[in-house]
Order: structure tokens, then C-alpha cells, then sequence
């Protein structure tokens, strides 16, 4: 019996009760929830090859090598652009992934350094508390969506509404940003070396947008600020830590605050936004 769009199922002797699930053709549901355990590993270093790995299997492989293993070092090869890898990791340690990431890779992490050394798809880093993840290529949209804390350094360019609702960290993009990055930021800082498209910031409540190239518009109440020395620092010192190179100049970014309307009822969102 099968399920359109849903998992496939297997009948077993002895009823429904019996029914095992063997497919599902959206990646949904992986039944095979066994630690592969094929890591060589060498002291608080390891290393797998994920190509014949599901998404599911590469996440226990590398929960068991950091968790269970003391591994604090992790070289995984051909990711194969699967998706959601490396998701949740609360600790630190370093990650290179050699080759893509699909869509949700890396959400939710809080302390690892990772490298990325092919591109990424959808909402990369969603959520991500701390640490250090670069990505050598291009990522997709939605980079960083919701950020926490952390870098967050795209080498290539970036989609649509990179840091949308960012809310602390930074954001470093190599290359171009799509419409609409910046969208309902909170806090934190994006640098962009590249071009910027239309609707930047749009209805940003705070942090700062610095673009390298040229801004195709502006989205509602966001406005052009003073870059001052704290900034040249600030741009000086991101860039050169991850080998980006800097563009002649940059222009700064922030919130006009014409949309900052507070009535008597949200005396505890007023105090903390000011």
C-alpha cells in the first residue's frame, strides 16, 4: 500500500500492526537509524567517506564520533549536496565537509568551526547560536536566516533574503547578495563586498548592512548611515580573518526607525529594543 507523496509501506505477516516503512520518495522518513561506525579514526581525529551514506546516517555517524568517541576533529567526504548535515552540533570542534551541502545544512549549531569547501542550497546555518562556518562557493537562499551568533562567511555569492530575521553574528559575503538580505534584521552585522539587490534591509528593526558594491534599492526604512573608524575596523578585521578580499570602499546601512510605533500594551518590547 502506498501513500501519494508519502512513505511506501510493506505488508508483513500478521496485520497492519506489522507494517514496516521502506521508502519515501521526499527523503522525509529514513528507517535505518544505525551508526554506520565507519570512521577511521586517529585520536581526537576522524575521517568517512559519505557518498553511499542517507542524510540520517551521515548525522549518526558524526553524533557518534563527537559524542561518544571524544573525535574533535571531523573530515567528511562527498556530502554529496544531501540535506540537513550537521545539524544540531552543540560543541566545539572542526568540520570540514569536502564537497556540497542541499537545503537546512548546519541549522541550529552552536560552537563548531566548519568549512564547506562546494556550495550550499536553502537556509544554511538556520538558527546557529555560535561558532565559525565558511563556505567556499555560493550558498543558496535564505543564508543564515534567523542567526544567533557566530561568522557566517559565503567566498561566492548568496540568494534571496540572506539574514532575514538576523538577530545577532555576522554575516560575510564574497560575492553578490539577492533582493530583499536584510529582511527584518534585529541585530547583528552583514558585510557584503559585492552587490546588493533590490529591497535592501527591508523593515530592519537594528544591526548594521555594509555593501562593497553598488545597492540596486533600498527596502522600506532602511537608510544610508556614516561609516566611521569602529566600522573600518570592524571591516578590516572580518575580512582579512577569513582571506576576503576588501573592495575600494563600503557603505553602511542601518534602520531609519520610522517603524518603531510601541502603544501601552508593549512596555517590555520597548525597553528591550531601546
Amino acid at each position: 500500500m502506498s501513500q501519494a507523496g508519502g512513505p511506501q509501506m510493506s505488508h508483513q505477516p500478521g496485520g497492519p500492526s506489522a507494517r514496516r516503512i521502506t521508502y519515501d520518495a521526499r527523503g522525509l522518513v529514513e528507517p535505518v537509524a544505525e551508526v554506520p561506525r565507519i570512521a577511521k579514526i586517529e585520536g581526537d581525529r576522524a575521517e568517512f567517506d559519505a557518498a553511499e551514506l542517507t542524510a540520517r546516517r551521515i548525522n549518526l555517524e558524526l553524533r557518534w564520533l563527537l559524542y561518544e568517541q571524544g573525535v574533535r576533529d571531523v573530515v567528511v567526504r562527498n556530502p554529496g549536496a544531501k540535506h540537513s548535515i550537521g545539524v544540531g552540533i552543540l560543541q566545539r570542534c572542526t568540520l570540514r565537509f569536502e564537497g556540497s551541502f542541499g537545503y537546512f545544512g548546519l541549522g541550529l549549531i552552536d560552537g563548531p568551526e566548519v568549512t564547506v569547501t562546494g556550495r550550499v542550497g536553502w537556509s544554511v546555518c538556520e538558527n546557529m547560536m555560535s561558532g565559525v562556518v565558511v563556505i567556499e562557493k555560493n550558498a543558496g537562499s535564505l543564508t543564515g536566516a534567523a542567526l544567533r551568533g557566530g561568522d557566517l562567511v559565503v567566498k561566492g555569492s548568496v540568494g534571496a533574503r540572506t539574514g532575514i530575521d538576523q538577530k545577532g553574528g555576522t554575516i560575510v559575503v564574497g560575492g553578490d547578495a539577492g533582493l530583499m538580505s536584510g529582511f527584518m534584521m534585529q541585530r547583528g552585522r552583514q558585510i557584503i563586498c559585492g552587490s546588493a539587490g533590490p529591497g535592501l534591509g527591508d523593515s530592519m528593526y537594528s544591526g548594521s548592512i555594509y555593501v562593497g558594491g553598488k545597492v540596486a534599492s533600498l527596502g522600506v526604512d532602511c537608510v544610508e548611515a556614516e561609516l566611521g573608524p569602529a566600522d573600518e575596523e570592524l571591516l578590516d578585521r572580518k575580512l582579512s580573518a577569513y582571506g576576503v578580499d576588501r573592495p575600494d570602499s563600503f557603505r553602511k546601512f542601518v534602520c531609519g526607525k520610522k517603524l518603531w510605533n510601541y502603544d501601552s500594551l508593549e512596555p517590555s518590547e520597548r525597553k528591550l529594543v531601546l
